[in-house]
């Protein structure tokens, strides 16, 4: 067995590729969209050593051409829930007990992989199955995940490496960082690729197995992040990828006494009512379990009368729109001071009538389709309600058709009440609400913007006076766990912008740092003294 303090590679952030035309990144993922759009897989789940096919199979199609087959995905129910609780639990102590660097090396692999060999298929099923437009993908499926896999594997050398300080002679104080007693859920989102292989990744590095669900609408890209982890050694029953609905895997997960900690992402609605089962069942767990979870979010811009138009409205162009606003992060609300108003809308509506949309297979296409019927039908819910208001105008869009795909038009929305309710539910489509305030009243603004939403995940301000950046600093403290000064605020970056916010958000718990590695630990502190003492008396006793 190999022994020494080993050095793992600094890890830079993965460069994004421009996919310009007649680039050869271009032409390459393109020749992948083909090959995929002319394939039916069938896409099985993966239990221990095993692919299960139950034969319950459900359909798979670009949510922008639902008319289309990607394959099938075999569903299946509490006894697969069952079979992979055991074999995370078999597989458990040989993988606690494996040296660190070769946990490290099988996650570094897989890094290496996706920005290679990999990209390609990867950038392509995000693509086809989440209908995300090549920037998104590349941003998203590769470099967001492939920068989760190395800074990840640096996270947990330095963890390992914190020990603590030893005072006095005769003793030896040690730390083993030790994985938590019993196996992880990680339950994902359909939205970001990164975010589903992070999930189930970070606990395993720290010598968890885990049971991994993703959203169904995601399992398209889902079966390919296996392909890799496997093709990087990954050994069986680690990560046990698995398709059933939610209630049917919480009613076995969160009734077992071996589970020990949930990583999710999802709903507000969904986390808390996860929380509640838990909590309901905390005395049949062996140990107090590890919640960690990012939900939703009412994320905001604010604008101080200082703020330059352009910017602003590039900003809300891009943070309200990319991937069609179905982002924890997006622009969803933004608070425009009066001052500014005509000159934004000017900008703003030239953006997005310069905006194309369709399939993500045509490169020139910025806006793509909603991910399912049930999120096109409430997201239209909101904005045939906003169009039968008559205090509120529809500045820009409006329009949707699901004759083909899924397509809602970028859709902006001016209130006259900062309480309307597209000012203060989440939506999670690519529709803006604008109010518009005095100038001003700039102070009284941010107290709207705080008060307005129970989340907290992210919020911008744009102002060139740096007084009104300050102010909007210290009273926006607990409003968004990701602030952005002249920014948008969307496109945390790994290891440059840890991404989480409280509140209703979440734990705040930081993917993309040290901080949530920390959660899938429990820390063992060792005291070693080298010459025991050998009379109970101490020297206040003598006579």
């Amino acid at each position: 067995m190999l022994k020494g303090f080993f050095n793992v590679p600094d890890p830079t952030n993965e460069p994004v590729k421009n996919y310009a035309p007649g680039s050869p990144e271009r032409a390459s993922l393109q020749a992948a969209i083909n090959d995929a759009r002319s394939k039916v897989v069938d896409i099985p789940m993966f239990i221990g050593s095993e692919e299960v096919r139950t034969g319950n199979k459900k359909e798979l199609s670009p949510p922008h051409d639902h008319q289309h087959l990607l394959g099938y995905f075999h569903e299946g129910d509490s006894s697969h829930v069952e079979q992979a609780i055991n074999a995370a639990l078999g597989a458990k102590a040989a993988w606690e007990n494996m040296q660190w660097e070769q946990r490290a090396a099988i996650f570094l692999k897989a890094a290496d992989l996706l920005a290679g060999p990999y990209r390609d298929k990867i950038n392509a099923a995000t693509m086809l199955g989440q209908s995300k437009n090549v920037y998104q993908a590349e941003i998203d499926s590769a470099c967001e995940l492939i920068d989760f896999l190395r800074f990840n594997v640096k996270f947990m050398a330095e963890i390992y490496a914190q020990q603590p300080p030893i005072h006095g002679a005769g003793i030896w104080n040690r730390t083993e960082q030790r994985p938590l007693e019993g196996f992880v859920m990680a339950i994902t989102p359909f939205n970001f690729t990164a975010i589903a292989g992070n999930l189930p990744s970070a606990p395993a590095m720290m010598g968890n197995t885990v049971i991994w669900k993703p959203a169904h609408t995601q399992i398209y890209a889902a079966n390919v992040i296996m392909e890799v982890f496997r093709k990087a050694g990954l050994p069986d029953g680690i990560i046990n990828l698995i398709y059933v609905d939610g209630p049917t895997a919480g009613d076995v997960v969160f009734s077992h006494p071996d589970f020990a900690g949930l990583h999710f992402t999802g709903s507000t609605g969904v986390f808390q009512t996860l929380w509640k089962t838990i909590g309901a069942n905390i005395s049949r767990y062996k140990t107090y379990p590890r919640i960690v979870g990012e939900t939703g979010g009412k994320d905001f811009v604010i604008a101080h009368k200082s703020a330059d138009a352009k910017e602003l409205a590039t900003a809300l162009a891009r943070g309200a729109f990319e991937y069609q606003g179905q982002k924890c992060s997006a622009a969803s609300r933004a608070y425009i001071p009066s001052n500014l108003w005509e000159e934004v809308k000017g900008f703003l509506l030239a953006d997005i009538d310069s905006m194309k949309m369709g399939g993500p297979e045509d490169f020139s296409n910025f806006i793509n389709a909603v991910i399912d019927e049930k999120a096109f039908d409430k997201i239209t819910g909101y904005i045939d309600e906003a169009k039968n208001d008559s205090n509120v105008e529809i500045v820009a869009g409006g329009n949707y058709d699901k004759s083909t795909g899924y397509f809602i038009a970028p859709t902006v929305i001016h209130v006259q009440d900062p309480m309307y309710k597209t000012m203060v539910e989440e939506i999670f489509g690519p529709v803006l609400t604008l109010y518009v305030y005095h100038a001003e009243h700039y102070e009284e603004a941010l107290e709207l913007v705080d008060q307005t939403s129970p989340y907290g995940l992210t919020g911008a301000v744009f102002s060139r006076d740096r007084y009104a950046i300050e102010l909007a600093t210290t009273k926006l403290r607990h409003a968004a766990g990701n602030f952005y000064i002249n920014d948008k605020p969307t496109g945390a970056v790994v290891g440059q912008q840890p991404f989480g916010g409280a509140r209703a958000s979440g734990t705040n718990d930081k993917a993309g740092s040290m901080i949530n590695l920390l959660r899938w630990v429990s820390p063992r502190t060792i005291k070693e003294t080298f010459v025991s003492p050998r009379d109970y008396r101490y020297p206040f006793l003598e006579e």
